[in-house]
C-alpha cells in the first residue's frame, strides 16, 4: 500500500472546505488508482480529474445535503495490490462504491473482490473484452477495445486508405495488448477483409526490435496495428520507421494519450488510432481538458491533455453523484449493505451526460460510449471522424 491515507486526507480536506456549509458527515467513494509501478505515467493524472469533480460537486451542495469524500488506494501497478485496496476500501473504510482499477489486469483479479463485498466497483481505463461478463458488482465507464477498434477500420476503409496487408505488433506483457494484439486485431482484420500476417509479439523490456521489427517491413505491409501502451508504441513506431516502414501505423486506444505527440516524436506522424474522449467534442469537455492541464501542470505533471481514461474518471465521479442523488443515498453506517445495492440498481436504468457524451448508458456492466478517429497530421491531434454511442435500451 502506498500513501493511500495522506491522499485520503487531503481529499478529504478540500471536499470540506469547497462546501463548509455542508451537513456533517461525507458520502465515501473508494479509489484505486496507480502513482508507483509501470502504470504511473498513464494513471497518476486521473487524480486531478477526481479533485476537480469532487471539488465541483461539493461546490454545488454536495450529495444530498453531504459533502463528497474520496478514499485513495495506490496499486502500486500491481493486480494482488489492487485486490488488496478493494477488501481495505470495503471492509475498513466501508465505501459506498469504488472507482478503479486501472488496467484490465488489475480488474480482473480486483473484480472478484466487489462480488464477494457487494458493493459496486467501476473501472475507469480497463478495456479486455468481457470483464464484466456474469458479474453483479463490476462495471467499467469505458469502452470495449473491439469495437473501438473496428470503428477505426470502417473509417479507413470508408476513406479507402491502401490496405492490400496489414502486420501486427504486440506487447506481450502487458494484458489488454496481449489480447489486442493476438484476438481482436486478427479477427477485426479478417472481418473488413483485411489480410494480415501472423502477430508478432515484443516485450516491454526488450533492448533491441530489429530482429522483430525487420521482418515486418520486408514484407511490405500497407498497415501495421499496433498494440501497446503508449512508450512500448513509441519504441516499437521509431523502430518501424528506422527500417523504412512507409505505410500507416494503426492502433486502438491503448496508446490514444495527447502526450504520443512528443512520445513518438516526427516517426509518429500519420499514426492513425481511436480515442475514447475529445477535448472539442463539446463546451464542458474543452473546458474539462484545459483545467486537467492546468491541474496537473501545478503537480508537477506534464500533459499536453486528458487522456479518455482521465476524462473517464472526471466523469465516473459525476456518475456516481448523480446516482447516489437519485436514490437518495445518506452514508448511514447502518444502512451501508441496503445503498450499496441502490447504487447497482441505479446504475441499470441511469441516464448521464458528461464531457465523454451525451445520454450515457450501460449495456451488460459496460458503458455505451462514442469513438473518435484520430490521426497525428503535422505534429498535431487531427479529429479524421466521429461515431456515436450505441443506443440503450428502451425501457
Amino acid at each position: 500500500m502506498k500513501r493511500p491515507a495522506r491522499i485520503a486526507a487531503a481529499l478529504a480536506a478540500a471536499a470540506c472546505l469547497a462546501a463548509p456549509a455542508l451537513a456533517e458527515g461525507t458520502l465515501k467513494l473508494g479509489f484505486i488508482t496507480v502513482t508507483s509501478g509501470p502504470l504511473k505515467g498513464p494513471g497518476e493524472p486521473a487524480i486531478a480529474a477526481v479533485e476537480l469533480a469532487v471539488e465541483e460537486i461539493n461546490a454545488r451542495g454536495g450529495v444530498n445535503g453531504r459533502p463528497l469524500e474520496i478514499v485513495m488506494f495506490d496499486s502500486g501497478s500491481d493486480p494482488r495490490q489492487a485486490a488488496l485496496g478493494a477488501r481495505k476500501l470495503a471492509q475498513d473504510d466501508r465505501v459506498l462504491a469504488i472507482i478503479g482499477p486501472f488496467s484490465s489486469g488489475e480488474a480482473a483479479v480486483a473484480f472478484g473482490i466487489a462480488e464477494r463485498e457487494k458493493l459496486v466497483m467501476m473501472s475507469n481505463a480497463s478495456s479486455a473484452p468481457g470483464l464484466t461478463d456474469g458479474k453483479e458488482w463490476a462495471w467499467r465507464i469505458t469502452e470495449d477495445e473491439g469495437k473501438q477498434f473496428a470503428r477505426l477500420l470502417k473509417t479507413l476503409v470508408e476513406m479507402d486508405v491502401p490496405r492490400s496487408l496489414a502486420e501486427i505488433v504486440y506487447v506481450a506483457d502487458e494484458r489488454v495488448a496481449n489480447i489486442v494484439g493476438t484476438a481482436i486485431y486478427p479477427a477485426l482484420l479478417e472481418k473488413f477483409g483485411i489480410p494480415h500476417g501472423e502477430p508478432v509479439a515484443i516485450t516491454y523490456k526488450s533492448f533491441d526490435l530489429a530482429p522483430q521489427i525487420a521482418p515486418i517491413v520486408s514484407r511490405n505491409p500497407d498497415l501495421v496495428a499496433v498494440a501497446g501502451l503508449p512508450e512500448n508504441a513509441a519504441k516499437t513506431i521509431r523502430e518501424l520507421r528506422r527500417h523504412g516502414f512507409t505505410g500507416m501505423v494503426i492502433g486502438s486506444q491503448i496508446f490514444a494519450d495527447p502526450n504520443i505527440l512528443e512520445l513518438f516524436g516526427p516517426e509518429g506522424e500519420g499514426t492513425t488510432f481511436v480515442a475514447g474522449f475529445h477535448k472539442d467534442s463539446s463546451p464542458e469537455a474543452h473546458a474539462f481538458n484545459e483545467a486537467f492541464i492546468a491541474r496537473n501542470a501545478a503537480r508537477g505533471i506534464r500533459k499536453l491533455g486528458a487522456h479518455h481514461s482521465d476524462a473517464q474518471t472526471y466523469d465516473a465521479v459525476h456518475l456516481f453523484a448523480q446516482v447516489m442523488a437519485e436514490q437518495g443515498i445518506t452514508g448511514d453506517p447502518a444502512r451501508l449493505a441496503e445503498e450499496r445495492l441502490a447504487i447497482r440498481e441505479g446504475l441499470k436504468t441511469v441516464r448521464f451526460s458528461g464531457v465523454l457524451g451525451r445520454d450515457i448508458c450501460f449495456v451488460g456492466g459496460d458503458a455505451e460510449l462514442p469513438g473518435y478517429v484520430i490521426q497525428i497530421r503535422n505534429g498535431a491531434w487531427t479529429l479524421l471522424a466521429s461515431h456515436p454511442a450505441d443506443p440503450c435500451p428502451q425501457g
